[in-house]
């Protein structure tokens, strides 16, 4: 008479030990790397909104110089019914980039809303002639809510736009926090 031993394990698996080592490894995979996905979008995001809110602000100024000509005294008012904005506010307060925390919208700044949620922020009475680079600085905040941020810049973005249309991020002369 023979003896045969039969495997103890007569079905294939794995054990609920090794699912729970699996899992537990997921799990911590998942808690580096989820959050770093969800920045990465909404950097994305953002950084859209701030080439939709450039193209924004130069096809106004093509449009309005299109009609009345290319001038170095033209102010942003005169541009302002050229630009596509939902509302416009000048007690808001966003999100700065320059040095400072918060950027405040009061006369002759305006806060301009635009469809995308975005929020621009541009003086107005500002010409091309009346700064030295022949520019006018727009701060653009993505949600337009301001973060709260003390010690330095929040989300906000600066970006100028000069006498022949063109935007620039980082003209020369100015520093940016950011540049996307």
């Amino acid at each position: 008479m023979s003896l045969t031993f039969t495997s103890l394990n007569r079905y294939p698996g794995f054990t609920l030990a090794e699912l729970l080592i699996s899992l537990a490894i997921l799990g911590v995979i998942a808690t580096f790397t989820i959050p770093k996905i969800l920045v990465s979008s909404q950097n994305a995001a953002y950084t859209s909104e701030y080439k939709e809110a450039q193209g924004i602000v130069s096809a106004a100024y093509v449009n309005y110089a299109a009609q009345n000509g290319y001038s170095t005294n033209t102010t942003f008012g005169a541009i302002t019914p050229y630009l596509n904005y939902v509302s416009t506010s000048t007690t808001a307060t966003i999100d700065a980039a320059t040095g400072s925390s918060a950027w405040g919208c009061s006369a002759p700044r305006m806060c301009f809303y635009l469809h995308n949620g975005g929020v621009l922020d541009i003086d107005i009475s500002t010409s091309f002639a009346s700064t030295s680079n022949g520019l006018i600085q727009v701060v653009f905040d993505p949600d337009g809510v301001y973060s709260g941020t003390t010690n330095g810049p929040g989300k906000g973005q600066d970006f100028y736009l000069y006498n022949n249309g063109r935007v620039d991020s980082a003209p020369h002369g100015f520093a940016s926090w950011y540049v996307p």
